[in-house]
């Protein structure tokens, strides 16, 4: 579990292929005297192998709406951004996957982000929690 409001966490894979369908081990944050989960996964959007990444919080959706969050990936001098509410736990991270309500990478950019020979999945995803005025 992390405290605070900011994070960075690597996701890697030494064969990315092998990841259909793979959820990465999730991780609790403690921020503001509540507890946030952060969501990692891959699963196939129509034909094409993408990732997602999402907050969710641990609590009714009413209060969830309280706060907001950000995420970021990149590599190679790009980076793609997400901001968003997280999801109450409530919801099944398969409604928040398929409501596309999350940070979607597509394989072939998550390997362009994680280097040079394009084999190996090493994503580098930062984030904030704040609350909402």
């Amino acid at each position: 579990m992390h405290d605070g409001f900011a994070f960075n966490h690597r996701y890697v894979k030494s064969n990315p292929l092998e990841v259909e369908n793979a959820t990465w081990m999730l991780t609790v944050f403690n921020c503001f005297g509540k507890y946030f989960c952060l969501h990692f996964e891959a699963f196939q959007l129509g034909k094409a192998p993408v990732y997602i990444a999402f907050l969710r919080f641990m609590g009714e959706d009413t209060e969830a709406k309280n706060f907001k969050y950000s995420l970021e990936v990149g590599g190679n001098g790009r980076k793609l951004t997400w901001q968003g509410v997280p999801r109450s736990i409530r919801d099944s991270h398969r409604k928040v996957r398929e409501s596309h309500d999350g940070l979607i990478i597509q394989r072939s950019m998550a390997l362009f982000f994680s280097g040079s020979d394009r084999k190996e999945l090493k994503l580098r995803l930062t984030g904030r929690i704040w609350k909402d005025q």
